[in-house]
């Protein structure tokens, strides 16, 4: 039964981000189309996002390339096992980065470095206006 509820859960999770778009949200034709770009800022080191990029990419070569077959061959349909483990990783991983992606263009819209905040400690002030 666990295994069932798990199951769903993935694909309601997968659901919502198909009709997101629907509701305002991004939908998987944005977040699949934001990929390169997600790629490009990550290289560039305007986004922080280049080592969960980098495991996703990873683990995408790892479930196409011949040394998944070890498992299949070793331990035979349960070695499908590790497969779908890692593509629900992937998928979860994707969903997570891009709309977090999205949310880093709409906040920073030229692509500028997204700055790390300083602490600021007892007594310390800033310069500016209250705005009512």
């Amino acid at each position: 039964m666990g295994r069932t509820i798990r199951r769903t859960a993935a694909f309601t999770a997968l659901w919502k981000a198909v009709t997101a778009s629907h509701r305002g949200g991004p939908g998987l034709v944005d977040r699949v189309f934001s990929v390169p770009r997600l790629a490009w800022a990550s290289l560039r080191g305007q986004y922080d996002g280049s080592g969960r990029f980098l495991l996703m990419a990873l683990a995408t070569l790892y479930v196409v390339s011949p040394i998944d077959l070890v498992p299949e061959i070793i331990m035979g349909p349960l070695g499908l096992i590790d497969d779908g483990i890692v593509i629900a990783w992937i998928a979860g991983a994707f969903l997570s980065e891009t709309d977090r992606f999205l949310q880093w263009e709409r906040l920073f819209p030229k692509g500028r470095r997204r700055e790390r905040p300083t602490s600021a400690r007892p007594g310390d002030f800033i310069d500016g206006q209250v705005v009512d």
